[in-house]
């Protein structure tokens, strides 16, 4: 009885190692990503593949079952092994040293096990214990949980090891109902778990599959699945004493680190297959989850770069949401401008966002018609994490640039400041997760580079300017200046602090104006502010206004002032110092890039009012020094032509489409 149960186990177990490889293989041929969801399912279910590995899946848990009637627990999981060694050699994997020590680790482990457990176990089962064994599934839940937030084969690994132990508990349910049948009721609820549990461990395996290599999803579940339905078998039935499972715990120990050990050694999978770069300008394709008519600093920066690589004589393509609910496509400045549908958000005014369900369709079918030489994303928000997916999937090269602080969106939302914290590092996680996907990565400063490495972002991170064209914003005002004027522009929102800047004005002189210029969620309760500060009078709320009329504002000022703590680079900021004007702004973030205190103007610690007023005061008294500064900001700014950006961004652009792979970067 035992070695006819024994045989069928390893039959059983070659029929799963070709399941294994035949629905890894159908879902990274359906899937984009490392992640499965509703529109990669019905890619799956469409491939005849999948359908041939639930065939064999079914065979195999058919001659499993048989096999778990004839033997115990202990002796049939273990079996399972060969599933791993077969899946390997399927895989074609190159058996290096490290790879076949790590086998060789498994295979003697899971051997000595069953040695072990078949001569320490009886096949007479006890009374099952049906109600200790549901502590598998708290225990299932805990790498499941974990998985969503692990990244490449950390998150194979835990969604495989969670399928494991529900794949061992519903082992533990079938062994026990085939020995010790149990009463009508409880058979029910027996059989109704069994069937969750192999369902819920199906979604995981496939996540699995989704993302990382079938060896790993095979050992992890060859080998925990038999761990977890043993110590089943232990505590919940009785078929091993506590020191008898002592004794198996040193080969069980050695097969674990086995698959430790496989799980580093596997080589890195293979590039997706590239075509040849076309001969003459590129093809780019950029996405943007925020563009004009939308003001802020990424979506101005965007249609920068794209008009300005077109303008190169490139094929620009820009992706991005529509500014109301229908799809369209325009072209603009010798720009094709793609925008889908969108809808408005709950937690901020402006800020608009394509449907998941509308990208997961229209971004991979206009990025498959476009077939670009590079893609280069500017956020990670729907439009561009689907992009990322799908170019990386493809074998396009990507290129992503990030403009987000998570501070510049918690401010909007309803919940209490003690959560910001908790949910920007969950915030930081989620773009690390999708930006780690592309070839390289850029910010506008060195400093947003390094705050993507202290995030854990694992790819080279370049600093390259946004760029600004500088002769268009210098030049003299239009008209005479009547009086002195401290100028804001940008969203008057939480991030910008702008308060900051109103409660210093109350200690200028009396003739000094202040203008802001922009719009946002904090204009009333500014313009409230101003009253009972007793200043309306000295200040104008623009709101926002044609360029040719911002560009005015920059020039009539006599000084510039960024309070914002949230700038990766402050475009507005450079914008002023192209007009040539002296800034005193907040020292955070990116402002000190641009701002060198004593030579163009003044930082100020955030918060502190009365510094500011300070510096506004003495840049303000001091028309000498105030010229002197501005020739110093238009000295500093020439370092930040768009030509330079435009020039660093081509080179990229070439380098990547020729050898798509993320490399080391000197920044």
């Amino acid at each position: 009885m035992l070695t006819s149960a024994i045989g069928l186990a390893a039959a059983g177990a070659c029929c799963f190692a070709g399941t294994v490889h035949l629905q890894h293989r159908a879902v990274h041929r359906a899937v984009a990503g490392p992640v499965l969801r509703l529109p990669g399912i019905r890619a799956v279910l469409r491939t005849p593949g999948w359908y041939a590995g639930i065939g064999l899946a079914g065979l195999g848990a058919v001659l499993h079952v048989l096999a778990l009637t004839m033997a115990p627990l202990a002796v049939v999981q273990p079996i399972g092994v060969l599933t791993l060694v077969l899946t390997v050699l399927l895989a074609r994997t190159r058996l290096t040293p490290a790879v076949l020590a790590a086998l060789a680790m498994s295979v003697a482990g899971l051997a000595g096990f069953v040695a072990l457990a078949a001569t320490a176990t009886s096949p007479a089962l006890p009374a099952p214990g049906i109600g200790t064994a549901q502590w598998a599934l708290l225990v299932a839940a805990g790498p499941a949980a974990a998985a969503r937030y692990a990244r490449g084969r950390a998150r194979s690994l835990l969604s495989a090891l969670a399928t494991a132990v529900l794949f061992g508990f519903t082992s533990a349910l079938v062994r026990a109902a085939a020995v010790a049948p149990l009463g009508g009721g409880a058979a029910a609820v027996v059989v109704a778990e069994a069937v969750a549990a192999t369902l819920a461990g199906a979604w995981l395996l496939h996540q699995a599959y989704a993302s990382g290599p079938a060896p790993v999803v095979a050992g992890a579940t060859t080998i925990a699945d038999p761990l977890s339905a043993v110590l089943i078998g232990v505590f919940a039935y009785g078929e091993l004493t506590p020191g008898q499972l002592a004794v198996l715990a040193v080969p069980g120990l050695v097969a674990v680190a086995g698959l430790v050990l496989l799980t580093r050694a596997l080589p890195p999978p293979a590039a997706p297959a590239r075509r040849k770069r076309r001969e003459g300008p590129l093809r780019i394709a950029i996405t943007a989850d925020t563009y004009p008519p939308d003001v802020n600093g990424a979506a101005n920066f965007a249609a920068r770069l794209a008009t300005g690589l077109a303008g190169r004589g490139h094929e620009v393509h820009v992706l991005c949401p529509s500014p109301g609910g229908e799809s369209f496509t325009e072209t603009t400045a010798g720009v094709t401008v793609h925008r889908f549908g969108s809808v408005r958000t709950p937690f901020h005014p402006t800020f608009r966002i394509c449907p998941p369900w509308r990208t997961a369709k229209a971004v991979p079918a206009l990025l498959a018609a476009l077939d670009p030489d590079v893609v280069h994303t500017q956020a990670h928000f729907l439009v561009g994490r689907r992009a990322v997916r799908t170019a990386t999937a493809a074998g396009v090269p990507v290129v992503a640039t990030n403009h987000f602080m998570p501070e510049n969106l918690l401010g909007y939302g309803p919940l209490p400041r003690w959560t910001h914290r908790p949910l920007a590092r969950l915030a930081w996680r989620d773009l690390v997760r999708v930006f780690d996907r592309a070839t390289v990565c850029t910010t506008p400063t060195p400093r947003a580079a390094g705050l993507l490495e202290r995030h854990g972002l694992n790819r080279p991170v370049l600093a390259i300017s946004c760029g600004i064209d500088r002769a268009h914003y210098a030049g003299p005002p239009a008209g005479p200046v009547a009086a002195p004027a401290v100028l804001f522009v940008g969203r008057l929102d939480a991030e910008k602090n702008v308060h900051e800047l109103l409660e210093a004005a109350v200690a200028l002189p009396p003739d000094v104006r202040v203008e802001l210029v922009g719009d946002g969620s904090e204009r009333a309760r500014l313009e409230a502010l101003a009253a009972r500060l007793v200043i309306a009078d000295r200040v104008t709320f623009h709101g926002f206004v044609p360029d040719d009329e911002l560009v005015q504002a920059y020039r009539r000022c006599a000084v510039f002032c960024m309070p914002g703590t949230a700038e990766l680079q402050s475009l507005v900021t450079m914008e002023a110092m192209a007009a040539g004007k002296p800034v005193v702004a907040a020292d955070a973030m990116a402002l000190p890039h641009l701002v060198r205190p004593g030579r163009n103007g003044w930082l100020y610690p955030p918060g502190d009012v009365a510094e500011l007023a300070g510096r506004l005061t003495a840049v303000l008294a001091d028309e000498p020094a105030r010229t002197a500064m501005g020739r110093a900001s238009l000295e500093l700014i020439a370092g930040h032509d768009l030509d330079s950006t435009l020039d660093r961004f081509e080179e990229v652009y070439l380098d990547v489409a020729v050898h798509p792979v993320a490399v080391a970067v000197r920044r």
